[in-house]
Order: C-alpha cells, then sequence, then structure tokens
C-alpha cells in the first residue's frame, strides 16, 4: 500500500522558511519522480513543484521559483521541499504525491498545513 506522510508545516511570518517532508513507503520510491501540490483555503489543488527519480531534474510554477527548491533523500526514501522567503499567498496544505507533473496521482494524505502570517 503507497504512503506518503507529510510533515513539516506551521505558522511563519511573512519572508520565513520552512522544510516540509513526505515519508515514502509501499512503493519503489527511487523508480519514481514526485510532486508537491498545495490547496488554498477555498481554491483547487495546485502544482507547486516535481522532481525526476533520480533528483537530476526539476521544475517549479512559476509564483515559487527561486524561493522554494525541491530535493529528494532516495535512500531515505523522502521527499522534501525548503521553502523560503515565504509570503501570505503560499499558505495552504502542501501535500506530496507520486508521479511527475503531468500525470501526477491524486494526494492520498492528510497533508501539512503552512499559514504565513505576521
Amino acid at each position: 500500500e503507497v504512503q506518503l506522510v507529510e510533515s513539516g508545516g506551521g505558522l511563519v511570518q511573512p519572508g520565513g522558511s520552512l522544510r516540509l517532508s513526505c515519508a515514502a513507503s509501499g512503493f519503489t520510491f527511487s523508480s519514481n519522480a514526485m510532486t508537491w501540490l498545495r490547496q488554498a483555503p477555498g481554491k483547487g489543488l495546485e502544482w507547486v513543484s516535481s522532481i525526476s527519480s533520480g533528483g537530476t531534474v526539476t521544475n517549479y510554477e512559476d509564483s515559487v521559483k527561486g524561493r522554494f527548491t525541491i530535493t529528494r533523500d532516495n535512500a531515505k526514501n523522502t521527499l522534501y521541499l525548503q521553502m523560503n522567503s515565504l509570503k501570505p499567498e503560499d499558505t495552504a496544505v502542501y501535500y506530496c504525491t507520486k508521479g511527475p507533473r503531468s500525470y501526477y496521482t491524486p494526494p492520498q494524505g492528510q497533508g501539512t498545513q503552512v499559514t504565513v502570517s505576521s
């Protein structure tokens, strides 16, 4: 059974940083591209970033380019999202999921809440 458990969210002031983690199990993590999504209050799911199976290719949504960094540790079956220079509009529940940007699977975990507010 595929399990993806997100963590690392919280309340942070504008300009602050957070590092999200996603612990994966139940599938061959190192063989799969991975994706971060987010859902802001009252809005639909938004693609944030994707990373190739080996970690060499990354893609970002325009509004997070230069502020967010996606990485992975295949030895630990863990995906990360380093978020710097956070803005109030980054407030959302963040989810990790299997697959690349073009065909990721729907989020299955609880997600982790990120709130950016002064």
